[in-house]
C-alpha cells in the first residue's frame, strides 16, 4: 500500500486523539458565562463578580483561540506532507512553499477528494484565517475573517469583553466558542475521512464531532 493511501487514516486518528484527549477535556473544564453584565453595579460584591466573569470568558476565549491555532497548524503540516505525494510531479508545485489555501485546492482536486457538496472548504478556510489572526493580529487574514465569518469579530457580543485596553484593534475582539473549535476539529477529521480511500473509512460523526 502506498504511503499516500495510508496517511489520511493516520492523520485523522492523530487529530481525533489530540482533540479527545487534550483539547476537549481542557475546554470542557473552563468556566464560561452565557452573558456578561456591564454598567453601574449596585454593590462592590456585584462589581467584583462581574469582573471575575469577564476574566473567565476572556481566559476561555484565549484557550479556544490557542487550540484553533494548534489544530489548523497540525493540519497544514499534515497536508503539505500528503500533498507532496498526491500532486503529480509534472505539476511543478513546491508543496513546502505554495500558499496553503491554494495548495489545499490543488491537492484536493488531484486526490479526487469529494468536498463540493459539503461546507468543509469554507470551514477549513475560516480555521486557517483564524489561526493567522491569532498569530499575527491585524492584517490580510483579519480582513478575510471579516468577509467569511464577521460574527467572530463582534464588539457588541455579550459573551466577551476585551481586557487588554481601550481602543484595541479588531483582532483583539476575535472571539471563539468551544463549538467553533469543535467545528474546526470536525472539519479536519471529516476531510481526512473523505481522503481515505481504504475500506471502512470513518467520518467526523464516528468520533463524536460535527462534520465541519
Amino acid at each position: 500500500m502506498q504511503q499516500a493511501e495510508q496517511l489520511p487514516r493516520i492523520f485523522q486518528a492523530n487529530i481525533a486523539r489530540l482533540f479527545s484527549r487534550v483539547i476537549q477535556p481542557v475546554l470542557c473544564d473552563l468556566t464560561v458565562h452565557p452573558e456578561l453584565q456591564t454598567g453601574l453595579a449596585p454593590t462592590m460584591d456585584v462589581y467584583l463578580d462581574r469582573c471575575a466573569q469577564q476574566v473567565d470568558n476572556y481566559t476561555a476565549n484565549e484557550a479556544n483561540k490557542v487550540y484553533a491555532l494548534v489544530l489548523i497548524a497540525l493540519f497544514e503540516r499534515q497536508f503539505r506532507l500528503w500533498a507532496g505525494l498526491v500532486i503529480p510531479p509534472d505539476a511543478k508545485i513546491d508543496t513546502k512553499r505554495e500558499p496553503f489555501l491554494r495548495l489545499f485546492g490543488t491537492a484536493t482536486t488531484a486526490a479526487e477528494v469529494k468536498i463540493e457538496s459539503t461546507t468543509l472548504r469554507t470551514t477549513i478556510e475560516e480555521a486557517f484565517e483564524v489561526g493567522n489572526v491569532v498569530r499575527h493580529g491585524e492584517g490580510r487574514a483579519l480582513l478575510r475573517i471579516q468577509d467569511v465569518a464577521p460574527h467572530l469579530i463582534d464588539r457588541s457580543a455579550r459573551t466577551y469583553i476585551d481586557l487588554v485596553a481601550q481602543d484595541t484593534p479588531d483582532s483583539e475582539w476575535l472571539h471563539l466558542g468551544r463549538h467553533d473549535v469543535e467545528r474546526y476539529a470536525g472539519a479536519i477529521v471529516e476531510y481526512w475521512g473523505l481522503a481515505d480511500k481504504q475500506a471502512a473509512a470513518a467520518g467526523a460523526s464516528n468520533f463524536g464531532l460535527p462534520a465541519g
